[in-house]
């Protein structure tokens, strides 16, 4: 008869279950890599355990970017986590790919006909705005030299802009003329031009979704008066369009509004795939109306399939999945689909504002309708109502809504706003959820009024 011998299974038993093992009766290190490893299975349960304390990504409506995606696009995703896009030579379909993606854009922002444009991916709108930024800046150096100027003093105009380009101004040494709001004005307003353009201005920055109320720049208007600034004074005043939100919205839900290449005065445009363009966190797009927009000894050339491949970008090595994947949806929903999406989200908005006006104490900035689908609303009686909107942001956020308070741009400072924003896979469903919380925060707020401060918290939510 063959002996067993008996084993002591207690060890290994107690690693079978997660909460019983060694790592998760210890606090996870901090500071320090941990001596040995431990099993994939605890690791991913911890992890995901505490990942719990982030906020619900489907109740964010402070952020632009995409927090929902189908199956095809997880997918995809997975399989180009090992793609290297900048690595032309080893994956050249996704170079391809890419380009497509530069096609469409082109194609959907109305390049003329007949020519050449250029551009490429970044890793979000902030970057292709920077991108943007630089080439208007190496233009307007060439032009300047060319005809014996000094190239000292480059400036840039906008209204309330993101904070990219601030980035952009201190990092290449421009100056920033970010123009104050006028009384109830949202954004960069045409008749502020005349008074801040001059010969070292590099641009102006006309914005298609402002960030803080959801609004478009009247690009139209502000590349009229830059004509005639120009038959005046001779400045020629290029304009890059800063559409991050607008880019996929305004083509399907307002192509009579003329923002893009269709006014000869707009040199580029930059936008963010993974926002209203509902590809996943990680990838933006710029795109210039002509070839020669773009100043060559800005491009760089790296090997490509036995020739060169030029390269235009602050990063290098990122993935490749965020193209796929935009492409992808490009294919999947066409014209047709992506019309659909953005207009359920606008109808979704404007359903939003209608309920906000019968809540009582509110004022609406913005209805939904005629830009971004969003809405963004203040307090009709800030001193009188007993609560800020930073109140009603915390007892929002009770419920696990992500509903941003902020004030607006300098000059309108003393305005408090919040902002409602409504993306693919936010659901009429449960927006009506958030008004029925919204009108129950709203009573209790109004049944215990606060201490309005004297200086009340400024949040920014510039994402």
């Amino acid at each position: 008869m063959a002996l067993h011998e008996t084993k002591d299974l207690r060890a290994r038993d107690a690693e079978t279950d997660v909460f019983a093992s060694t790592l998760s009766g210890e606090i996870l290190p901090k500071y320090r890599m941990p001596e040995d490893h431990s099993p994939s299975e605890v690791v991913y349960e911890l992890l995901h355990n505490e990942l719990l304390l982030d906020g619900n990504a489907a109740q964010n409506l402070a952020t632009f970017c995409t927090t929902w995606s189908d199956d095809g696009v997880h997918r995809l995703m997975n399989e180009c986590l090992d793609k290297n896009m900048i690595d032309k030579d080893e994956y050249p379909q996704t170079a391809e790919i890419e380009a497509r993606c530069v096609n469409i854009l082109a194609d959907l922002w109305n390049a003329p006909a007949g020519t050449t444009g250029t551009g490429c991916s970044t890793t979000g709108s902030s970057e292709a705005a920077m991108l943007g930024g630089l080439a208007l800046k190496w233009r307007w150096r060439e032009r300047r030299r060319a005809a014996g100027l000094p190239t000292d003093r480059p400036n840039l105009v906008c209204g309330p802009v993101q904070v990219c380009w601030e980035k952009f101004a201190r990092y290449f040494d421009v100056e920033l003329r970010q123009l104050p709001l006028l009384p109830g004005a949202t954004g960069l307003s045409p008749e502020q031009l005349a008074a801040n353009v001059d010969e070292n201005t590099i641009g102006v920055v006309a914005i298609l979704g402002v960030t803080y109320t959801c609004v478009y720049e009247p690009v139209a208007e502000i590349a009229a008066e830059l004509d005639r600034i120009q038959a005046e004074h001779g400045w020629d005043v290029p304009i890059h369009v800063d559409a991050a939100s607008g880019g996929f919205v305004a083509p399907f839900l307002h192509p009579d509004v003329v923002w893009d290449f269709r006014l000869p005065r707009v040199a580029s445009v930059n936008t963010s795939g993974h926002k209203y363009g509902l590809a996943p966190l990680g990838v933006g797009w710029i795109v210039w109306r002509t070839a020669d927009l773009l100043p060559a000894d800005l491009v760089f050339s790296v090997d490509y399939l036995g020739g060169d491949m030029p390269t235009f970008a602050l990063n290098f090595s990122r993935p490749g999945g965020e193209i796929i994947a935009q492409y992808y949806l490009f294919l999947r929903l066409g014209r047709g689909g992506y019309r659909r999406v953005q207009q359920a989200c606008a109808d979704t908005a404007q359903y939003l504002a209608r309920e906000i006006e019968t809540i009582g104490p509110f004022t609406l900035l913005y209805d939904g309708q005629g830009a971004l689908p969003a809405v963004s609303y203040r307090l009709t009686d800030p001193e009188g109502a007993g609560f800020t909107l930073y109140d009603l942001s915390d007892r929002l956020r009770m419920r696990g809504w992500q509903v941003p308070s902020y004030p607006l741009p300098a000059e309108r400072d003393d305005t408090v706003i919040q902002r409602v924003l409504i993306r693919h896979g936010v659901t009429r469903d449960q927006i009506a959820l958030l008004v029925s919380d919204l009108r129950l925060a709203v009573e209790h707020l109004i049944a215990h009024p606060q201490p309005v401060p004297a200086a009340p918290p400024r949040s920014g939510f510039h994402h």
